[in-house]
């Protein structure tokens, strides 16, 4: 069954209705603070939680007229206030809002987003010890180098995975810092145990200096962890576009009932999934240059931010959300294919223990650059399919001085590659994988 992912909640999060609440949040957590300070009355604060209210349609009627988002956002709940409402917004501008509602958002996005993590590793754990000792050949620069197995490749993922757990874990904590310190961030009209106390009850920290706006290295660096998540899931997804070759077809896709691979092409089972995850691991990328863009803002503050992140932060978070989901289906139903990684382990007609021959020869005391051209010699000649390699260095006469049929014989053993495979399982798993 494929686990189910979050991107109705992702969604939700993003939306009008959840931004203005955010907003409706720290002005009244904003007001409670003033109230413990004495500013506000008692009667004032229960007036403003009573009815602080906003209606999102009310709100963009106001701002087509005063073109200013929070200040329509203020004048729709003064609306509902009354007189109280003056004690709103008291002291604060409208970064405090601005950039304390954003790490919120995105500290509840990079929860989301660590689910979606958790769910994926548990698929990749499945998958490895499913396919611990099914053996496929290893590839370097495309070319057969020697055996792997399949198990082998999904625990590299999921180690990776792991290392991007802990990258949302440092998003979210380099995001989840507020400030509610006034307009150039020197805390002028506002007391610095407000930015505190509102802070304290969003989850987040006070951001230690600021000026106007939080700094954005700290956004940047949020959407830079983004990014590498996505560009692991593009990394893995690239792998199973080439394992799904029809000249490979090691594994491939689940096709669905009814499912169409082209419009004019009957036969055609293509990789769309693992396709549409490389091109959208393209734009979470993007979406951190633009982050990385944001950095250098004029002086204590300008908005050529302001638009970027209106569009970065959720498109960011959605895709990211959407891609781990859609991977995580991807793996689950993966077919792959055993018999087919048997019959490409041979193609090649012995060449795969090139090294284990040459590790023999040095054993019995050949220098390492006469048992290299030796092995190498016969090794072309397969190459060029003009014979089995192994019966080439059985036939060869400068090979034979120096193993005995029984050496070649233990040197063609497939079993010798797998001798570490549980030691590898043990330090990415732990000990209980031993046996499975």
């Amino acid at each position: 069954m494929i686990p189910r992912y979050s991107r109705e909640k992702m969604a939700a999060l993003w939306s009008p209705e959840k931004r203005f609440q955010v907003w409706l949040d720290i002005e009244i957590l904003a007001c409670e603070a003033l109230a413990a300070g004495g500013v506000i009355l008692k009667k004032s604060l229960n007036n403003i939680k009573r009815n602080a209210r906003f209606d999102v349609a009310r709100i963009e009627a106001i701002e087509k007229t005063v073109k200013h988002d929070v200040i329509a956002f203020l004048t729709c709940v003064g609306e509902r206030v009354g007189e109280d409402s003056r004690y709103i917004h008291m002291g604060l501008t409208s970064s405090d809002i601005l950039d304390t509602s954003l790490a919120v958002l995105l500290k509840e996005a990079s929860d989301i987003l660590i689910e979606d993590v958790d769910k994926l590793l548990l698929v990749l754990k499945k998958k490895a010890l499913r396919h611990k000792r099914t053996l496929m050949i290893g590839r370097s620069h495309g070319i057969h180098a020697e055996p792997v197995t399949f198990g082998l490749k999904m625990a590299l993922w999921y180690q990776e995975m792991e290392r991007n757990r802990a990258r949302m874990l440092r998003a979210k904590e380099i995001i989840s810092y507020g400030k509610i310190s006034g307009a150039v961030g020197t805390f002028a009209f506002i007391d610095p145990r407000v930015e505190v106390y509102v802070c304290k009850k969003l989850g987040l920290r006070p951001a230690p200096a600021s000026t106007q706006v939080i700094q954005r290295d700290r956004h940047a660096e949020y959407f830079s962890h983004l990014a590498v998540v996505a560009s692991s899931i593009d990394k893995f997804a690239t792998e199973i576009r080439h394992l799904q070759r029809t000249e490979v077809r090691e594994a491939e896709e689940y096709f669905t009932p009814g499912q169409k691979g082209s419009s004019a092409m009957p036969h055609k089972r293509n990789p769309v999934l693992s396709e549409n995850l490389s091109g959208l691991a393209r734009l979470v990328r993007s979406y951190a240059a633009a982050a990385l863009e944001d950095v250098p803002l004029w002086h204590e503050r300008d908005i050529s931010h302001s638009s970027v992140e209106r569009v970065i932060a959720p498109d960011a978070t959605i895709l990211l959300d959407f891609m781990l989901g859609r991977f995580t289906g991807l793996v689950e139903n993966l077919i792959v294919y055993p018999e087919r990684m048997r019959d490409n382990l041979n193609l090649t007609r012995g060449l795969i223990f090139s090294q284990m021959v040459l590790l023999k020869l040095i054993e019995k005391g050949v220098s390492r650059e006469e048992a290299y051209a030796l092995v190498q010699r016969n090794a072309m000649q397969t190459w060029k399919g003009e014979g089995d390699f192994k019966a080439l260095l059985l036939k060869d006469r400068d090979v034979r001085k120096h193993l005995a049929k029984a050496d070649l014989d233990e040197s063609f053993r497939v079993e010798n590659f797998l001798g570490q495979v549980d030691y590898i399982f043990d330090r990415v798993f732990g000990a209980t994988t031993l046996n499975t």
